[in-house]
């Protein structure tokens, strides 16, 4: 199986095409249930985003998982974040996940960031092996979330 990483492009008006729809119609429920299905405005302005590299992986031709990478300076330097990885249910084990993160750690290097973090569900044990295994250290840390009610 080979995989094939693209950077998702172009203006708000022609970023969001219907394949790019489609795929985060039936990729983003296998991340989380509760996310609201993005249409062509939505998509639109996550591609269209400075601070987002929004990443595809396609095999033969398919696209089977995305990652964003979040880049914004910050007064301790460039901070860069992997967000929302999401590899479709048939694809995984394949190296697809492998790909598009080694890809995004690549973007960030590039972009002038010295480190990169990501958070992970321990639910996730796939994932966090996968993370683990292309370097990443787990980290002692609090993570705090505010909900807006």
């Amino acid at each position: 199986m080979s995989v094939e990483i693209e950077t998702v492009t172009g203006s708000e008006e022609t970023a969001a095409t219907d394949e790019l729809v489609a795929a985060f119609g039936k990729l983003l429920p296998q991340l989380s249930s509760s996310a609201v299905p993005l249409d062509r405005e939505a998509l639109a302005a996550v591609v269209s985003c400075a601070a987002n590299t929004l990443l595809i992986a396609r095999v033969d031709g398919r696209i089977v998982g995305t990652l964003t990478l979040v880049t914004a300076p910050v007064p301790s330097g460039l901070r860069a974040l992997i967000e929302d990885v999401i590899v479709d249910g048939d694809a995984r084990g394949h190296g697809v996940g492998k790909a598009l993160v080694e890809q995004a750690l690549r973007v960030a290097k590039a972009a002038g960031a010295r480190t990169v973090d990501l958070t992970s569900r321990p639910s996730r044990e796939a994932a966090n092996r996968l993370y683990v295994r292309v370097g990443f250290q787990r980290r002692e840390s609090n993570v705090y979330r505010f909900a807006f009610e």
